[in-house]
């Protein structure tokens, strides 16, 4: 049976409504969401990433190192997704992907070598939508065979991981980025089971973290307290301590501040001798 006048135009009313401010809010939060595919074998994975992103709402799809992009093939797997693929942005290292990104989530069906911070899907889209109105937020999707390496793990704030059979884990690439695009759409939808952060906090982007670490990598071995030798496992770990606490601008100031002090200590030490 046809609808009749007045259903049609409630129906009318009703997507005139979801298509106002509210909407306009829910697109331009997840449009600083950033999807970051790295190293990516097959074309179709990212055709297929495309659509799974339009039907949820998110544009901003980031690939570092494809190796086969464009392609026929993701543009055939996108199926309408063709403007995801038309802006997407492809950068020649990690760096360049997670420019200007505070935050950064990790995918990861495993834990590597050191544990870190692990949240399921549902709180990492949480965090990211709360965090998505001032800056933008990663969320990195590794290899289709082995996903992240630790490297690229030791970039991110959280790692998010997706419960799945474990006698049969293998997901696919596309679906893990529509069990996120997915989460993210409800988050952006009304945004719940955050915590609230201080007023004054802007955390630094991953090339402030970046500048960091490296600093307080020399500064440990111009004190000696780092080997030069085997300095990965320390580094690891105080990695995993700095982004579990995600320093703002302030903090950061004052830590390399530290770190220059105590180089032009152990500098005038040298020279007294």
């Amino acid at each position: 049976m046809a609808d009749s006048p007045e259903k049609a135009a409630q129906d009318t009313r009703s997507g005139a409504a979801m298509a106002g401010p509210e909407s306009d809010d829910i697109e331009s939060r997840l449009s600083r969401i950033r999807i970051v595919l790295i190293n990516t074998t097959h074309p179709g994975n990212i055709g297929a990433t495309a659509r799974a992103m339009k039907v949820m709402g998110l544009s901003s799809l980031h690939l570092v190192t494809p190796k086969i992009y464009p392609s026929a093939d993701a543009t055939a797997m996108a199926s309408g997704a063709d403007d995801i693929l038309q802006k997407a942005v492809v950068h020649d290292s990690l760096d360049s992907a997670l420019a200007g990104c505070p935050l950064v989530l990790g995918t990861s069906a495993r834990l590597r070598s050191l544990p870190m911070p692990m949240v399921d899907a549902r709180r990492a889209a949480n965090q990211a939508l709360a965090e998505s109105g001032s800056h933008d937020v990663a969320v990195l999707f590794g290899r289709e065979r082995y996903g992240l390496v630790n490297e690229e793990m030791q970039r991110c704030q959280f790692l998010v991981n997706i419960p799945s059979n474990p006698e049969y884990s293998s997901l696919n690439l596309s679906q893990a980025v529509q069990i996120l695009a997915y989460e993210l759409r409800v988050a952006a939808q009304g945004v719940a089971d955050i915590s609230v952060n201080p007023p004054d906090w802007e955390p630094v982007d991953d090339q402030q973290m970046e500048g960091l670490f490296e600093h307080l990598e020399q500064t440990l071995l111009d004190l000696r307290f780092l080997n030069p030798k085997q300095p990965r496992r320390l580094m690891m770990r105080l990695r995993r301590l700095f982004n579990r606490a995600r320093p703002d601008q302030n903090e950061i100031n004052i830590l390399r501040g530290i770190l220059k002090a105590s180089q032009d200590a152990v500098d005038q030490g040298s020279k007294s001798q």
